[in-house]
């Protein structure tokens, strides 16, 4: 199961520690709330949060800073409202308005929020206030790469010299809660600049951990409003995008008060709510309406069923008093027919997937993996950007079972798959998304790992990848009940990110299918006896090899010491009686390395003693060289070595060459420190989990 080729080619050297090495997703800063509250109160002072400084770093260093007014300053909100309230719950809208951040799509996903107070609540924890148990510290949620985190914050503003909040401000002026959130989740992403750019659907999931449904519009299905109906009624959040001109519905949205501004009263490029439905009777007929709300609190749609068409003519009186508000508050009304035209698409955030089963109300099941693609090692790339190393992607078992309540047919199972790419940037607009998708192929084995021969015989069940430069890439799928495949990859080999796999069904099992060798051999007894057998035959015949190998090299020395240039002419030099063709190619550097693993005493050569050690482990690993992988693991259960995908990752980085192949002489190098590194913990550890040196040691 080792994720690159074995070779026995030759190679100069082992590839050198120089080489990048792969970074993992920067984890949030973890604070706790309810400590720090409690050492405020009892200090009697205000919190200042060092992690997000009431300084310009925390802004950002790029555009946005362009845009601050002069005499910046950071003021708490006694400073600037004799009452200040954290939250109205009297309050059925948001009310907030966009400040000088570019984050449409931040607010559009927070106007969603508002139509179900429990989600909002479990985001805005409820019990915080500017009078009772105030400190200047306050908490948010948000779902975060497969787990809820709690961020903290302080309640320094950013203001301008009149005292305005410069950022997200309320309608309402002495209500707080919407500018902390931002704050909040600037902090979660870096700052207040990396939130400059953006998707509805990525805060619609970093508010509920849902799952994303994307609707084209273009292309919308026939019953388009019996799904805009079950998701109005059920716990479902919405969002849309305008046109950039051309229609491109993956691109993230930049947009600002200076972008475009059609004479139908649309923003170009820009992101509003779907905040309602509504079915009217006019005199010529039924009527579907959307109701959308800019997130700037202004700029409305001017055409059919805006504030002023005259279509509100054609309902009746009670009706037309019901839906029509002549306000300047962002909110407005237009047909589904038009809402189609002129918008890109949109997308649904759903708690359950179960809007586009028709089951709606039956129990649905979540599970979550965590991977990640390793230059050289897990990053294959996408089947038809490369062929030949697409097999070395990580690849997850999913066992889809039938459900006897199910209303579907012929035992077809609604299953969603989302696959999300991590950044391992601290700033979240510092790091470009790869292009990512996955391949699903119908597979009737689950115990072992797909071979590289298999992706040449067989097609995929989504026979029509599709790539997206986007967090999140989600497909729905109808499958008969059975074992599937899941290979997440990149559009491009050897690109590096961490990555979560998420599968929402009716009833199914995933784990990954990369079984470490350690579990899959442990069922396995042929493997134990067949490896005794191999152990034995080294022990018994290397006395005979070792006594005529001796005699040729070292007789004539009285006490012989080998420092690295001999080590490496003696290995060099070796014919061996089974490998007619096959000659080592130790390179100095390799030969060093090897000096400095055995020399126990320091002295910069070897003894014969500790030379033996060597010629013993060579022997071994030079068995037939289709087996030296197999070993490999069987030597990692037999001695007790465990090795984490984690370490054979990095195995590869630092010992494969260009062409995701290890050498023989490489290996040899690896395993000898995986040996040596394993005995020198034994022998150091008091507890068996860890160990503490000293500075020397």
């Amino acid at each position: 199961a080792m994720p690159f080729l074995p070779c026995l080619k030759k190679k100069k050297s082992p590839v050198p520690l120089g080489r990048s090495i792969f970074q993992k997703h920067t984890l949030p800063i973890q604070q706790n709330y309810q400590a720090l509250l409690e050492m405020c109160l009892k200090n009697k002072c205000l919190f200042t949060d060092d992690n997000f400084p009431a300084h310009i770093s925390s802004i950002g260093t790029g555009a946005l800073l362009k845009k601050l007014p002069q005499n910046l300053q950071w003021k708490r909100p006694h400073a600037l409202h004799r009452t200040p309230v954290f939250y109205a719950a009297n309050r059925k809208q948001l009310d907030l308005c966009q400040g000088l951040v570019e984050n449409c799509w931040f607010l559009a996903a927070l106007e969603a929020l508002t139509f179900h107070q429990d989600i909002l609540a479990a985001v805005v924890p409820q019990n915080q206030s500017f009078e009772r148990k105030y400190a200047g510290i306050f908490h948010f949620r948000f779902w975060h790469f497969g787990e809820w985190v709690d961020v903290v914050v302080d309640d320094r503003l950013p203001v301008n010299q009149a005292g305005e909040l410069v950022f997200v401000s309320s309608v309402y002026k002495n209500v707080f809660w919407g500018a902390l959130l931002e704050k909040a989740y600037a902090k979660l992403y870096g700052s207040y600049e990396d939130l400059q750019i953006g998707q509805v659907s990525e805060a619609l999931v970093d508010f509920t951990g849902g799952v994303n449904i994307r609707i084209k519009l273009t292309t919308a299905p026939h019953d388009l409003w019996d799904i805009l109906t079950r998701a109005t009624y059920s716990r479902s959040l919405m969002g849309c995008q305008t046109h950039l001109g051309v229609c491109f519905p993956s691109v993230s949205l930049p947009c600002t008060q200076a972008t475009k501004i059609l004479k139908n009263g649309l923003v170009t490029g820009h992101a509003y709510t779907v905040t309602g439905i509504r079915k009217v009777t006019c005199q010529y007929g039924p009527e579907n309406l959307v109701r959308l709300r800019n997130p700037w609190g202004k700029i409305e749609w001017k055409g059919d069923w805006s504030d002023s068409s005259y279509k509100w003519e054609l309902l009746s009186p009670k009706e037309k008093i019901l839906l029509r508000k002549k306000k300047e508050d962002g909110e407005f009304w237009m047909s589904l027919r038009d809402f189609k035209i002129h918008f890109v698409d949109l997308t649904i955030c759903k708690l359950t997937p179960d809007l586009m089963s028709q089951e709606d109300g039956k129990k649905w099941m979540y599970s979550l993996q965590s991977g990640r693609w390793v230059k050289g090692s897990t990053a294959g790339g996408s089947l038809g950007f490369c062929n030949v190393t697409f097999w070395m992607n990580p690849q997850y078992w999913l066992n889809v079972l039938p459900v006897e309540d199910s209303k579907k047919s012929l035992g077809s199972c609604n299953v969603v798959i989302s696959l999300m790419q991590k950044h391992n940037s601290k700033h979240r607009n510092r790091a470009p998304h790869l292009f990512i998708g996955f391949s699903l192929y119908k597979y009737q084995e689950s115990n072992r790992k797909l071979p590289p021969a298999f992706f040449t015989r067989h097609q995929p069940v989504n026979k029509h990848q599709v790539f997206l430069d986007e967090r999140e890439v989600t497909h729905d799928f109808h499958l008969q009940s059975g074992v599937y495949v899941i290979v997440p990859s990149t559009l491009e080999p050897q690109q590096e990110s961490e990555f979560i796999l998420r599968v929402f069904s009716r009833k199914h099992v995933l784990r990954n299918s990369v079984l470490d060798g350690v579990i899959f051999l442990q069922d396995n007894d042929f493997f134990f006896f067949f490896f005794n057998i191999l152990k034995e035959i080294v022990d018994r015949y290397e006395g005979k090899i070792w006594d005529d190998f001796f005699t040729k090299h070292f007789e004539q020395v009285s006490d012989p010491e080998i420092k690295a240039v001999q080590l490496q002419r003696i290995l060099n030099n070796v014919c061996w009686r089974n490998f007619q063709s096959f000659h080592l190619s130790f390179s100095l550097d390799a030969c060093q390395s090897i000096l400095a693993l055995l020399d126990l005493n320091a002295s910069g050569t070897l003894s014969i003693q500790e030379f033996r050690v060597l010629w013993k482990r060579l022997l071994f690993y030079l068995l037939p060289s289709h087996f030296v992988f197999l070993f490999f693991f069987l030597f990692s259960f037999y001695e007790g070595i465990s090795l984490s995908n984690e370490v054979c990752n990095l195995m590869a980085i630092r010992y494969g060459d260009p062409d995701l192949k290890i050498s023989f002489e490489s290996f040899l190098c690896f395993m000898l420190r995986v040996e040596i590194m394993g005995e020198a913990f034994r022998n150091l550890t008091q507890d068996g989990k860890g160990i503490y040196l000293r500075e020397s040691e």
